[in-house]
């Protein structure tokens, strides 16, 4: 299990981390979003123990991670699969970690096959890798002190769809056997599709957390017209906030027959008018983070 209360890491005048609480659990996957600069790395180079926090803890199995002996068989980290020896074989890197963890140098080769790094591969230097492949790498490295809690930032990025599939049938099959999985990704779709607790983050809050079904559970309004550019305009006019779906029209949380009274008085013939019938993750990324993201959504023809 991994618990953070009130962690808090400042830097200057600049706060990175500000109060942030959360508990991620056994046989769960915890997806951690949040836009750039958020916070998300720096949390969990805090919980790896290897930046220092301002205030506040952070603990995995109940201890701070530099109080666990011998932590790599206990915790698996993976967080820069750039951050490898450049010069030395795949295989290599591993055998230094069974010879400093003090596990059977068997599993070496278990992990390589794990991952699906080829004996060739096994045996090519890093610096000849591609970033998929360091991936794969980085987490056979998580892997090979048979841990019961990994901690991965962003271990789909240089993955292939058919990597990306691979990485999520290893953590739903690590977590359904009782595995605690932090896992922070800017690929929504496979956060919704692998994650059963998530956290958003932005400016270095927690602005939302849960499990997805009750995050991504029905809300608000959809509505479409034949004019949203107007629409948007008419409904910022009477105070209900939109935000922009992914295929025309606006998700709000207002009722549909508040939004129908609003369009109607405005002229707005309306392709669309329900209730929201759950909400899409990025519609529900978008809206978490928007007063938090460097870019903002333009709509055209809507007054700024």
């Amino acid at each position: 299990m991994i618990t953070v209360e009130n962690l808090t890491k400042r830097y200057g005048d600049h706060t990175a981390v500000d109060d942030v609480s959360f508990a991620c659990t056994p046989g769960q996957v915890t997806g951690f979003l949040g836009p750039n600069g958020a916070g998300k790395s720096t949390t969990m180079r805090i919980i790896a123990g290897l930046t220092p926090a301002t205030s506040g803890s952070a603990t995995v199995g109940g201890r701070a991670y530099r109080e666990i002996p011998n932590p790599a068989t206990q915790v698996g980290v993976l967080l820069d699969a750039s951050a490898q020896h450049a010069g030395r074989t795949g295989a290599e890197i591993l055998r230094l970690t069974a010879m400093t963890l003090g596990v059977n140098r068997s599993r070496v080769d278990d992990m390589l096959e794990m991952v699906s790094l080829t004996p060739e591969e096994a045996n090519r230097r890093v610096r000849n890798y591609s970033l998929g492949m360091r991936q794969r790498l980085g987490i056979a490295n998580a892997l090979l002190g048979d841990p019961h809690i990994l901690i991965l930032d962003e271990p789909a990025n240089g993955l292939d769809p058919a990597g990306i599939h691979w990485m999520r049938t290893l953590l739903r099959d690590y977590a359904n056997r009782g595995g605690t999985v932090l896992l922070s990704s800017h690929l929504l779709h496979e956060i919704e599709i692998i994650a059963d607790d998530i956290l958003v983050i932005g400016h270095g809050r927690i602005v939302a957390q849960g499990t997805k079904s009750d995050l991504l559970a029905a809300q608000g309004t959809r509505v479409r017209s034949l004019d949203d550019a107007a629409l948007a305009a008419a409904l910022a006019g009477a105070g209900i906030r939109t935000l922009p779906a992914t295929d025309g029209g606006f998700t709000t949380e207002a009722a549909p027959e508040e939004v129908g009274r609003v369009a109607a008085t405005a002229g707005i013939a309306l392709m669309e008018l329900r209730p929201g019938d759950g909400a899409q993750l990025e519609e529900m990324f978008l809206e978490l983070t928007q007063q938090t993201q460097r870019e903002q959504p333009v709509l055209q023809g809507v007054p700024s």
